[in-house]
């Protein structure tokens, strides 16, 4: 029981590699809040609930600053405390530079940056009076290498490195960790929009010969967010096959 006593935030835990991170962290003995704007959340939380896991669903938007605040509030009434944030919620809106319209830009940079920052802004204020706490966030092998026909997606997870290492400079004094980690090709409901032709030609870059699975990035958080990595801090955790050369 890797997490036992802990509080977790997932947000983007209502499907993919959010699901499966909430899954995995209230069988590793925490209590799991899922942050999602699907009602699939619930269904999450109530089957897990079933099982005997602590586990709560609120809808939320990461991108609104004020139910981000009032949230984080309903978890330390219902928790007591707020030990980790996984920063999961993410989306795509992919088009070459010359055709991206300015509300594809806007709408990934609110969610995938400005919603990282609502959320970790909201819970390190009670992360830093308890004097611990572990921040993990979702960047990509793509903020790394760059990806065609993702100059708003790959801005962002760019973006995500770079704060990390920001917070861990400015929390680390507190007993906080902050780090991330750039997942490769992982199947979810997000490439599952990729044609399959696609995905055939993708597939031999990786060097491992498959596409990941969700798991494969909630072991990551996993890792990052228990006390086996209480001196890691401020580093971007590759999980991608080796496909980031």
């Amino acid at each position: 029981m890797r997490l036992a006593n802990k509080t977790a935030i997932i947000t983007g835990g209502a499907a993919g590699i959010g699901q499966a991170t909430a899954e995995l962290f209230a069988k590793e003995g925490a209590s799991v809040m899922i942050w999602d704007l699907t009602d699939h959340g619930n269904d999450v939380a109530q089957t897990l609930s079933a099982q005997g896991y602590k586990v709560s669903f609120e809808k939320v938007s990461v991108t609104d600053k004020a139910a981000v605040q009032s949230a984080t509030e309903n978890v330390i009434k219902q928790f007591g405390r707020i030990d980790i944030l996984i920063n999961n919620a993410g989306i795509t809106k992919d088009k070459t530079l010359l055709k991206m319209e300015q509300e594809d830009w806007d709408k990934v940079l609110a969610v995938n940056l400005t919603g990282v920052f609502n959320c970790t802004q909201a819970v390190a204020y009670h992360m830093k009076e308890q004097q611990y706490g572990r921040i993990v966030s979702a960047s990509s092998n793509v903020g790394l290498r760059g990806n065609f026909g993702q100059t708003n997606y790959v801005a962002t997870k760019s973006a995500i490195i770079g704060m990390t290492k920001v917070w861990a400079l400015e929390l680390g004094r507190f007993g906080i960790t902050a780090n991330c980690i750039a997942p490769g090709f992982i199947e979810t409901q997000m490439t599952n929009a990729i044609p399959e032709e696609v995905k055939q030609k993708l597939t031999p870059m990786i060097p491992a010969g498959h596409w990941g699975k969700p798991i494969d990035i909630a072991y990551g958080y996993l890792y990052l967010a228990s006390d086996e990595a209480s001196y890691v801090n401020g580093i971007c955790l590759t999980i991608d096959g080796g496909s980031a050369r």
